[in-house]
């Protein structure tokens, strides 16, 4: 691995990226430390290879043989954070969703209370409409800001986006940069005490502290996928080091050790079982992304046993 400054790598291993703890080398590596700098890295010069960003790594799986283009990492990079009038406040793609949920506290806004359960950065959270425990980020957006692949920006509101359950698509080839949320005043204490509540939720009903991506598949319409998976009894359900949480069935747990290979064909596996039970086909909640390595018979047999 060699590095060309201190915000750009090559050959960069992905599991030191992703909450899996899993995924081959990035070609190339980029977190760039502002926007600005960002849009003259887009700007200049360059070949067409795909760009990938990625936050905080959640609700990703990169397979082993990695990413050929260009990552651009912006979490700790793209991470403004300000109150822009009283009940608004703005924040970039690459900061936290719990720092996030934090500040609003702080100020006395509530609407984002649900973001302290969001393991992942306001980038991502726009990206697929990320929610919990009955919120949804979009539901908060005032405006959002966007770069293309010249570094060119561009100002839209919810109005420009096709918005749903887990699904945003806007206008191609552009990125989030930025988001203004418009939240409603009230007691700080209040909304420390519902933050606190929604935290000790989860911490009593997923696995935290574990290596994981949060919800591996996306809730069937008038039902939820972890209960699907329970009674398909496939807890514990593993392949190598990857395995079916105990705790809730929607996650999948790198005990240590495991492959992309393995992560993959355990879902794989348990969109069959569901499937040959329930009839009712998974779709996953996650982004699988890059290249699967040269040994990909875990995911040929599990594929040839469908």
């Amino acid at each position: 691995m060699t590095a060309r400054s201190a915000s750009w790598l090559e050959d960069e291993p992905l599991q030191q990226h992703t909450t899996w703890r899993v995924g081959g080398p990035a070609r190339r590596f980029y977190r760039p430390a502002s926007l600005l700098e960002l849009q003259h890295f887009l700007a200049a010069p360059a070949d067409d290879e795909p760009l990938l960003w990625l936050g905080l790594g959640s609700n990703v799986l990169v397979r082993d043989g990695g990413i050929a283009g260009t990552v651009i990492a912006t979490a700790g990079g793209l991470n403004t954070l300000a109150q822009i009038a009283s009940h608004t406040v703005t924040a970039g793609a690459g900061l936290s969703c719990a720092v996030l949920a934090r500040f609003c506290a702080r100020l006395g806004l509530s609407g984002a209370e649900f973001l302290a359960a969001i393991p992942g950065t306001v980038g991502g959270a726009l990206r697929m409409n990320a929610g919990a425990w009955g919120g949804e980020i979009w539901t908060l957006v005032h405006s959002v800001d966007t770069i293309d692949r010249q570094g060119r920006l561009y100002h839209y509101t919810p109005a420009d986006f096709d918005i749903g359950y887990r699904h945003v698509e806007g206008p191609p080839d552009q990125w989030f940069v930025q988001a203004s949320l418009a939240l409603s005043a009230d007691d700080p204490a209040a909304i420390k005490e519902r933050t606190h509540a929604l935290l000790a939720k989860r911490r009593a009903t997923q696995p935290v502290g574990q290596a994981c991506a949060g919800s591996v598949f996306k809730n069937p319409p008038g039902g939820f996928a972890a209960q699907l998976i329970d009674q398909a009894g496939l807890k514990g359900l593993r392949i190598g080091a990857a395995v079916v949480s105990h705790k809730h069935a929607n996650f999948i747990i790198n005990e240590g050790g495991a492959s992309a290979a393995q992560i993959e064909a355990l879902i794989h596996a348990v969109q069959h079982r569901v499937a040959q039970i329930h009839g009712i086909s998974l779709a996953p909640e996650i982004q699988i992304l890059g290249t699967p390595s040269t040994d990909d018979t875990l995911i040929k047999r599990i594929n040839d046993e469908r």
